[in-house]
């Protein structure tokens, strides 16, 4: 398994990707937020879907703790709109990580070369950018999000 590159106390590396609608979001933008970068590996697997639709469910908690979360997957962006609509997200940006391929995820560590997406992972930023709090998830686990809500809130 691939070591996490970006760790606790480190400055997350800027990136700048399109969401489900096209829409460019730079990392950078969001200093002065927390951010919840909830990485997963394919869209339009059961694991994941549950994985986005905790952050949508939970949307109007993150706003009221300043925080945006972002699903990020190496899915195109046609790919991303579908799943988004066929699964129920509409407020969380679901970024794409097609091309370079997997670039970003590369950068976070969490890239798996032999199979071409990331590992299921997330990451929380301060208001500043840096990592707080990261984890890896098997595959076949679902990250928990009450545990990410209280990291969150220390």
């Amino acid at each position: 398994m691939t070591q996490i590159l970006i760790e606790h106390g480190q400055k997350a590396p800027d990136f700048s990707l399109k969401d489900q609608h096209g829409e460019i979001h730079k990392l950078g933008n969001y200093l002065g937020r927390k951010v919840i970068l909830s990485f997963h590996p394919l869209a339009f697997t059961r694991i994941c879907t549950y994985q986005m639709q905790d952050l949508e469910k939970n949307k109007q908690h993150l706003d009221k703790l300043s925080t945006v979360a972002f699903g990020i997957s190496v899915d195109p962006i046609p790919s991303k709109h579908a799943w988004a609509k066929q699964i129920g997200v509409k407020n969380v940006p679901l970024l794409s990580d097609f091309w370079p391929h997997g670039e970003v995820a590369k950068q976070y560590g969490i890239f798996l070369e032999k199979d071409g997406f990331s590992q299921r992972a997330v990451f929380i930023l301060d208001s500043e950018g840096i990592v707080r709090w990261a984890k890896i998830y098997p595959m076949s686990e679902r990250p928990d999000i009450e545990i990410i809500l209280t990291q969150l809130a220390t």
